[in-house]
């Protein structure tokens, strides 16, 4: 997308509940709303938690993600914090921050340990989903041994977060940004969760680092849909605002609605202008081109 139709996503009333094109209505009020956003706060770079999902709210978004800020809260901050998030109407949809690797043999008691215990934060901070990275590409160790311990970990790493009503999301990385990482691509983590089979373990679709990795997004998406828990999003390359690079965020989009896709989509984006309007328009443009998607699949199914 370009600067001008960036601009000009952004020039039409938030408060709008439909979208016009060449005088024909174009989008219900329904669909604007179907869909809801997440921001992934840490790339915002803004002085505190606070103004963080001040500024969230601000640009009509329903959650955030975190990495940090949470491990310093005393009780009297989180319930301070957690109360001003249901005022502003803006809730944690993903934790991340938990420090253990899931493709790493031999370890898998701590591993429950570990997931066991971000599991009991994110319940408390009503977060209904986890993050779990998979860890290093161990040298000398066969790839398949890695694989067998990713599925064995999931699976019990599922169990411990059902019984506290949580979700898991396993991240591929490029290599570009970590060269010694064994999950980079959706492809494989999208096998990994096929072999585990459980409900609530699905792979966060990132697309800046699949793209980076391997490309070729929108048909892994449609192959693999009922396997997507999350999708992120931001450009390629700078990691900024859709629009600033070279992927074309409103077929992604598109592709989204027409698969039906029902998580949050995420912004994990370091805006390079003021972050409500960038984080706005980014908004606008996915409900927009979501929604066509969506009547697009109503259509191929008609």
């Amino acid at each position: 997308m370009n600067h001008q139709k960036f601009d000009q996503l952004f020039a039409a009333p938030v408060s709008e509940t439909m979208t016009y094109q060449a005088g024909v209505q174009t989008t219900a009020p329904s669909d604007l709303t179907a869909t809801k956003f997440s921001c992934e706060i840490a790339m915002l770079k803004l002085p505190s938690f606070e103004r963080c999902i001040e500024v969230v709210a601000e640009a009509g978004y329903q959650g955030v993600e975190l990495i940090s800020y949470f491990q310093k809260w005393t009780p009297d901050e989180q319930r301070r914090l957690m109360a001003r998030m249901r005022s502003l109407g803006v809730m944690i949809d993903m934790l991340s921050g938990l420090q253990a690797s899931f493709a790493t043999p031999g370890q898998s008691e701590e591993f429950a340990t570990r997931v066991a215990a971000h599991c009991l934060i994110s319940k408390g901070l009503e977060c209904p989903q986890i993050n779990i990275k998979s860890g290093p590409r161990l040298d000398g160790v066969d790839p398949k041994v890695q694989f067998t311990a990713a599925v064995d970990n999931l699976k019990r790493a599922s169990d411990i977060a059902e019984s506290s009503g949580i979700n898991i999301v396993i991240e591929p990385i490029d290599l570009i940004e970590n060269p010694t990482i064994f999950l980079t691509s959706v492809q494989e983590g999208f096998e990994i969760v096929r072999a585990v089979n459980r409900p609530n373990v699905k792979v966060l679709y990132d697309f800046y680092h699949e793209q980076r990795g391997g490309g070729n997004l929108i048909e892994k998406l449609e192959k693999n849909i009922d396997w997507v828990g999350l999708v992120h999003i931001a450009d390629v390359p700078g990691r900024n605002e859709p629009g600033t690079g070279e992927l074309d965020y409103s077929n992604i989009y598109r592709a989204l609605g027409k698969l039906h896709y029902q998580g949050f989509v995420a912004m994990e984006y370091a805006p390079t202008s003021d972050p409500v309007t960038s984080l706005r328009t980014a908004r606008i443009e996915a409900q927009t081109e979501m929604a066509k998607g969506r009547r697009l699949g109503v259509t191929a199914k008609a």
